[in-house]
């Protein structure tokens, strides 16, 4: 079989820890082409990995020999290069959040079913070990009714992320559009909407406390109401300072699931008999070493496109994850609790 010929667009902190090292892992896929705005970046990159060095995400398009690209650029530009990409007949593998509006991520959903090309987002929570064995838990009636859940993801900002630092794009609110709940929020509105089932209320208070010159947010707290009823919070920040919390806890009618709240153990059952089972899984991934090694969104991605079959967050997933964040945005702003995926004058 033909290797798959990947393009990288954007050579930042995302594109060398994640997406062009796991392209490279992938034994039928070959990095034909790495794009950045910084001339030095992307022909450091390509020196590393191969393939031609743009500095004009348009001209890389223009190349028929690409079959998918990757968009690792600021939130503000998911949307316009996924579709460029889209149009061009290119595959796309795009960062979260997978835009900054309804109506750009509608765009991005329709451009893929019209070129018929692959759309999938870079959500990698339901792809950590913990978490898929927590869903199958839930599925097997193991845990009984789902009563309540609290997620958490937060660390101590993107400027020991990014590879421009404090100033970093994720401060620009030009190009970042949303802070916290897009870096982080967003990632677990994914994990519960997967789950749990679709999220259809949201309450949120959204805050700019922990970080100086900027007006994105960096602390949000959100209570969320799933459709089948259960209740519960989601907190996205930016300032843990001594570390980062990605975790989750259940509440379930018979037993309680911790994931990813054990130093040791990335799933702790607690049964209401009294029973501890302690699952010692691959650990989530984190920016430290010791995390899992791999997302494994680029081996879905390519696998979707190898056999044909829909990604596995795909671009409608995407753009259900995304209407969490922006109801709660419109939480914040109006002062009420508001509907998931109704269009909204506040976020226009």
């Amino acid at each position: 079989m033909d290797k798959v010929k990947v393009a990288v667009i954007g050579c930042g902190s995302i594109a060398r820890r994640r997406h062009l090292p796991e392209y490279h892992a992938e034994e039928n896929v070959e990095i034909v082409a790495v794009c950045d705005v910084v001339k030095e970046r992307a022909e450091e990159m390509a020196r590393v990995y191969g393939g031609t060095a743009y500095t004009d995400y348009r001209k890389l398009l223009e190349d028929s020999e690409i079959d998918a690209v990757s968009v690792c650029l600021p939130n503000a530009l998911h949307a316009p290069v996924s579709i460029a990409a889209l149009n061009a007949g290119k595959h796309v593998l795009c960062e979260k959040p997978m835009a900054t509006s309804q109506e750009e991520a509608e765009a991005m959903v329709q451009s893929a079913k019209v070129n018929d090309r692959k759309l999938m987002i870079a959500h990698n929570q339901r792809f950590v070990a913990s978490h898929s064995k927590a869903k199958e838990l839930i599925e097997s009636g193991d845990i009984g009714r789902i009563y309540s859940f609290r997620t958490t993801f937060g660390h101590p900002g993107p400027e020991q992320w990014s590879i421009d630092g404090a100033t970093s794009w994720f401060f620009d609110k030009e190009r970042a559009f949303i802070g916290a709940m897009g870096d982080l929020g967003v990632h677990k509105s994914d994990l519960m909407r997967y789950l749990l089932g679709e999220i259809v209320e949201v309450g949120a208070l959204v805050e700019t406390n922990a970080k100086e010159n900027t007006d994105v947010d960096d602390n949000a707290v959100c209570i969320l109401k799933t459709e089948s009823g259960v209740i519960g919070t989601l907190t996205a920040s930016w300032s843990y300072v001594s570390g980062a919390d990605n975790s989750t806890i259940i509440y379930g009618e018979n037993a309680v699931l911790r994931l990813e709240d054990d130093p040791d153990y990335s799933l702790v059952v607690e049964y209401k008999n009294g029973d501890v089972v302690k699952h010692e899984l691959k650990k989530i991934q984190t920016n430290e070493e010791g995390g899992q090694q791999t997302t494994h969104v680029i081996e879905k991605f390519v696998d979707c496109i190898v056999h044909k079959t829909v990604p596995a967050v795909s671009g409608e997933e995407g753009m259900k994850s995304l209407q969490v964040i922006l109801a709660a945005l419109e939480s914040n702003e109006s002062k009420r609790m508001v509907s998931v995926g109704r269009k909204s004058s506040l976020l226009a």
